[in-house]
């Protein structure tokens, strides 16, 4: 369950990168409630197609199938591009799970689309961020790295040593070397 409420919790959050574990999981919730939410649309239409004196307003209980599909839009295209970027993949290849509706045809781009979820993601930091899988790698590569510079709480930022600074993080404030694509003292993303 703490997978999926973890999904809920980064609602619209499109950078970085999720596990196998977070997707599946999420996906171990999404789908029974769904599936849970439209038996209970057609089992109301059902009843309501029985009684004769009602006019045929069973659609109503599709009404919660539908609140919780479009609530639950946006968090399953974060959580499934975040799983594309665990992959070292673009979260465009998302687009792959759209085609599915295509008859006869769609099946190829999901079928690609579900390899794709299914992969190991990359070993290490990519450049959409650090391993998911191993956040206390995260720490050593970026702030643990040569050029950090310790700052206390409330401490300005501090020139980094060597390179060329091209800006301040907007996470931690610290000063960027060069143009990479993380932060070295906090490990945002740039």
């Amino acid at each position: 369950m703490e997978w999926y409420l973890m999904v809920w919790r980064k609602y619209a959050e499109f950078d970085g990168r999720s596990r196998r574990k977070e997707y599946w999981m999420f996906l171990l919730f999404q789908v029974p409630i769904l599936l849970l939410l439209m038996g209970l649309g057609f089992a109301g239409n059902g009843i309501w197609e029985n009684i004769a004196w009602v006019d045929n307003n069973g659609w109503v209980l599709f009404i919660p199938y539908a609140i919780y599909g479009l609530a639950s839009l946006v968090p399953s295209w974060a959580v499934g591009i975040r799983r594309l970027h665990d992959t070292g993949r673009s979260g465009w290849w998302i687009l792959l799970s759209l085609a599915a509706v295509i008859p006869f045809v769609g099946i190829i781009p999901a079928a690609i689309f579900l390899i794709f979820t299914c992969l190991d993601g990359n070993p290490g930091p990519n450049e959409y961020g650090p391993n998911p899988k191993f956040p206390e790698q995260a720490v050593g590569v970026f702030a643990g790295s040569g050029t950090f510079t310790s700052m206390g709480l409330g401490a300005q930022p501090q020139p980094l040593a060597g390179g060329v600074s091209i800006g301040n993080c907007k996470s931690c404030g610290a000063m960027l070397k060069d143009a990479a694509p993380f932060c070295s003292s906090c490990g945002a993303h740039v």
